[in-house]
């Protein structure tokens, strides 16, 4: 991976980290765009697009949590949320509303480094890059549902469904073995990646977002199962 060719955006009114964790993202090759306050970042992040965001939760005029929901009405960059430990209902709230990710502070500078490294592995493994007219491939098809990895595209009754890098992911490894169950250890490793811990709960919250958003554009929909202590499964047709 060239750091250089990625823009990241840091959000926090905690200058002292937003401070160290720029000086860290600028040595390893990234380019770096700060912001103080949700205001300003959501105004710079919808003129000048990022290809991550790491958006703190509590700030001024603007917190992280509205922050995010505004910037999904409008875009599906990756999206790494920093909270406190006694924040787990924003944590959820934040996963809920489409972050890819979150970390909880205080936090290791080399883990935030390693976990916006591996979601830009997984953004450019499933974003759109077919250039000069190329086939693409990659595609998976089950009955209604389409997931186009080369577009990062999902339909639905040929209706489209804007999903995140994670909730990509997760549709795609439900949905390449339908009937058969996935623990939520092998879902976790699907979307993050091996030897990254997730908690449980964040692979849940990821699963109602998903059913969600196909339950937008189809009431009925009842593709992926619960088998509750056990995983998910994408029902066969």
């Amino acid at each position: 991976m060239e750091a250089g060719k990625y823009v990241i955006a840091l959000v926090d009114d905690d200058r002292n980290i937003l401070t160290s964790v720029f000086m860290m993202l600028e040595a390893d090759g990234f380019s770096v765009q700060t912001y103080t306050d949700g205001e300003s970042a959501l105004q710079g992040l919808l003129s000048r697009p990022v290809d991550l965001a790491v958006l703190d939760i509590k700030m001024p005029r603007m917190d992280g949590i509205e922050l995010l929901q505004r910037l999904r009405s409008r875009s599906q960059m990756p999206v790494i949320m920093l909270s406190s430990k006694d924040e787990e209902i924003d944590q959820l709230m934040g996963l809920r509303l489409g972050a890819d990710d979150y970390i909880t502070k205080p936090f290791s500078q080399r883990l935030l480094l390693e976990r916006i490294r591996a979601l830009l592995r997984r953004n450019d493994v499933n974003k759109a890059e077919v250039e000069g007219g190329a086939v693409a491939s990659g595609m998976v098809v089950r009955g209604s549902l389409t997931l186009d990895d080369l577009r990062h595209q999902c339909r639905w009754n040929n209706e489209d469904i804007q999903l995140t890098v994670t909730e990509f992911l997760l549709a795609k490894a439900l949905a390449m073995r339908p009937g058969l169950v996935k623990s939520r250890d092998q879902l976790i490793d699907a979307a993050y990646g091996e030897n990254i811990y997730v908690d449980d709960r964040t692979i849940d919250s990821h699963i109602k977002r998903i059913r969600k958003k196909f339950r937008q554009v189809d009431s009925e929909f009842n593709k992926i199962e619960t088998l509750y202590g056990i995983g998910y499964r994408y029902k066969e047709d």
